[in-house]
């Protein structure tokens, strides 16, 4: 599988199907296709399945689309932002904020991950349902403005302000850091906590 990146700040990520491959999305993903792609709407994984995502903020439906001949298949970003594709091997997961999955190969498995932390739930900006997808094979997500990517050895931390943490890997951890100082609360337009992300 080939793809490629258009389309600047209204991103789409488009791709080349080899005859059998398959792409996932929630349903409605699609953006367009060339060539005979056969498209098929599923719970992938169940009504319980269904319903974690549609708290995640995304369709009870999935569709799977099947390329049948060599084929061409595009997904848009519905925001301006960036496409970040991930390439997923055994016992690799990402973590992303709600409604960021765009698409992925079949054998990627988007499901819920919950906030450990009380205080990172609460006061983390991302709530306490975010996005967890693993398996095997590549991962489209959808990103929100612009996006800088950060590698973190084991115990290296890196402050955020909360809500901008768009994605993590699984092995990282999130909590929260007060702001420290009355002024600095009140005047710092920080609010009273920021987002920790600590590695590996």
């Amino acid at each position: 599988m080939q793809y490629r990146m258009e389309g600047g700040s209204l991103p789409a990520v488009i791709i080349n199907l080899n005859p059998g491959e398959t792409m996932i999305s929630e349903a409605g993903g699609r953006t367009w296709s060339r060539g005979a792609v056969d498209s098929t709407v599923t719970t992938l994984g169940g009504a319980g399945k269904a319903l974690g995502r549609m708290l995640m903020g995304e369709s009870l439906f999935m569709n799977l689309y099947t390329a049948q001949e060599p084929a061409e298949i595009a997904f848009s970003s519905s925001f301006p932002g960036r496409i970040v594709a991930r390439e997923l091997g055994p016992g690799q997961s990402i973590i992303c904020q709600k409604h960021a999955f765009l698409c992925a190969t079949y054998g990627v498995e988007l499901s819920m991950f919950f906030q450990k932390k009380l205080g990172a739930g609460l006061f983390g900006g991302e709530g306490f349902i975010m996005q967890k997808l693993s398996g095997f094979g590549k991962a489209f997500i959808e990103i929100d403005g612009h996006a800088v990517e950060y590698d973190l050895r084991p115990g290296q931390s890196i402050v955020v302000d909360t809500g901008y943490l768009a994605a993590m890997s699984a092995s990282c951890t999130m909590d929260i850091q007060s702001v420290r100082g009355v002024k600095n609360v009140l005047f710092g337009g920080e609010g009273f906590f920021n987002t920790v992300v600590t590695g590996p």
